[in-house]
């Protein structure tokens, strides 16, 4: 047997809600099986999805800093952005693409304060797409809440 996950996770979600909690007679107790339960449930989404959500952002980002790093005029700056431009996850799991993922950030953050702080032509539609990815980025990683009722 080939345990799913998500499947498991939401079992125990529905067993923990439905069946325990409404049998606990102390309220704290009852309300901390709640938000366990909760929790239980978007973990399981995050389970489902992490791997997407994180390689769609490196490919993002590096796509933004090909762009960025034909009009940045800081050499040094320029040179990072078009290295990680040219690299690839060279993982699926989780953890690597965690580490990857910061570690873009931590430039894309180099390169939001550079363009913030340009008077270049360029800066303010680099300042725009970074704004764009960071939406687009933000709301990719909403986690939805079950219907109970």
């Amino acid at each position: 047997m080939k345990p799913d996950v998500p499947v498991v996770m939401r079992g125990l979600f529905g067993t923990m809600l439905m069946e325990i909690a409404p049998n606990l007679t102390a309220e704290y107790s009852a309300g901390s099986i709640g938000i366990m339960s909760m929790m239980i449930f978007m973990t399981a989404e995050e389970y489902d999805r992490a791997a997407e959500i994180r390689t769609a952002e490196n490919a993002e980002m590096r796509a933004l800093f090909a762009e960025a790093a034909g009009l940045v005029e800081d050499a040094g700056l320029k040179a990072k952005l078009a290295e990680a431009a040219k690299e690839k996850d060279a993982s699926l799991r989780v953890s690597a693409l965690d580490k990857e993922n910061a570690a873009l950030a931590a430039l894309l953050i180099e390169l939001q304060a550079h363009v913030e702080d340009s008077a270049a032509p360029h800066a303010a539609g680099l300042e725009a797409r970074i704004w764009d990815y960071l939406v687009t980025a933000a709301d990719r990683r909403k986690l939805t809440f079950p219907a109970l009722g």
